[in-house]
């Protein structure tokens, strides 16, 4: 089993001893996260660690994404609620890259693309920077600030 999953599970366990309300929703709702993609497909099976950090990240992405609805429609309550639980699971997640970083791995993903390429990738090439870019990148930052970033890169 994935370590990150028992240390969700362990965590769960001593935020119900603490009586850690938001803490223990959240993790709750991690764990049957993780659960249903372990179901989901013909056959079930375990989540690797890498894995479980996709679904984490998803779920804080959803959190975030519920919380500037609520707050766009006036709910301040439900909208601070939703980024209480998203920063309780980006907890889990490793520590994001700065620009400078990112910029700096998207420039090796474009050089990498290049040389097999043979020449200087263009917009037609995005989709192969991306994937070399978000194979080095690894979670550490939210697609959207990728793409952006390969773009500017490759537009020039």
């Amino acid at each position: 089993m994935a370590e990150l999953k028992e240390k969700l599970r362990s965590d769960l366990t001593a935020a119900m001893k603490g009586r850690q309300t938001t803490v223990v929703a959240t993790l709750r709702m991690a764990l049957a996260a993780v659960t249903v993609e372990e179901v989901a497909g013909k056959t079930a099976r375990e989540l690797s660690n890498d894995e479980v950090l996709k679904v984490l990240s998803r779920e804080v992405k959803k959190r975030n994404e519920a919380a500037e609805a609520f707050a766009g429609a006036g709910r301040r309550e439900q909208a601070d609620a939703e980024l209480a639980e998203a920063e309780v699971l980006k907890s889990y997640l490793p520590a994001q890259l700065s620009d400078e970083e990112l910029t700096d791995l998207v420039t090796q993903a474009i050089d990498e693309v290049a040389a097999q390429a043979g020449e200087q990738p263009g917009q037609k090439q995005m989709g192969q920077v991306m994937k070399a870019a978000n194979a080095k990148v690894a979670g550490r930052a939210e697609g959207g600030r990728v793409a952006a970033i390969v773009k500017a890169k490759l537009l020039g």
